[in-house]
């Protein structure tokens, strides 16, 4: 049996998933030898990162937006777990082109925009148009949350994973939020530090964000 699967079964991963689940980790650990997708370089590498992308699967509805996707995580997962749409903003021309490869591989529906979040949370086709998003970017939680929120429709969730949460990041992402039409609604506690923070969208996200093109994450909101 291919490895991944096998600590995908012992993991107690649903039967059903573990099949797709090592194929898109046996892609993505090959290309990861011809560009930076992950820091992980074996199964037992990638595995942590795989089950980390599936704990937050009972948040997901119909439809997602991952920002800044990179190699696909958690996206994918994702998508396999929940058999939700999937659209994937990543900027980057060669990752674009990886993870429209494994959609393809894989037989999932999604689409991939290779624009900057900046540019393609402002597109007409994108804004406002997503039940819940994700973003597993290293920015600060105001910043991550101004680059995720303009894609979410009022009344769905932005699903914001981070690791150790200070009192700052954490008072200046609720001080963001209401700016950006959002409410912190739950913190939840993961394994060590991690939190998985979720921003309600209440009303639509002013027409001035995103910000432009790096400012978010140079000037985070009420950082």
């Amino acid at each position: 049996m291919d490895p991944l699967r096998q600590l995908l079964e012992d993991a107690l991963v649903e039967r059903s998933f573990c099949e797709p689940l090592a194929r898109y980790g046996r892609l993505l650990l090959e290309a990861n030898r011809r560009m930076n997708l992950t820091g992980a370089e074996s199964p037992d590498e990638l595995l942590p990162h795989l089950l980390d992308s599936l704990s937050i699967a009972p948040l997901v509805r119909d439809s997602l937006v991952d920002v800044g996707s990179g190699g696909g995580l958690p996206a994918i997962p994702l998508a396999i777990a929940t058999g939700v749409p999937v659209t994937m903003i990543e900027s980057t021309g060669k990752k674009a082109a990886f993870l429209r490869a494994v959609l393809d591989e894989l037989g999932l529906v999604g689409r991939v925009v290779a624009h900057r979040a900046e540019t393609a949370g402002r597109e007409d086709d994108l804004r406002e148009r997503f039940a819940s998003g994700t973003a597993r970017a290293v920015s600060s939680a105001s910043a991550v949350a101004e680059l995720l929120l303009p894609f979410i429709a009022i009344g769905g969730t932005a699903i914001l994973q981070r690791g150790r949460l200070e009192p700052r990041e954490r008072n200046a992402l609720s001080d963001a939020a209401p700016m950006l039409g959002g409410m912190v609604e739950q913190e939840i506690a993961q394994d060590g530090d991690r939190r998985v923070v979720v921003v309600r969208k209440r009303e639509a996200t002013p027409s001035r964000f995103p910000r432009r093109i790096g400012v978010p994450e140079k000037r985070p909101l009420c950082w």
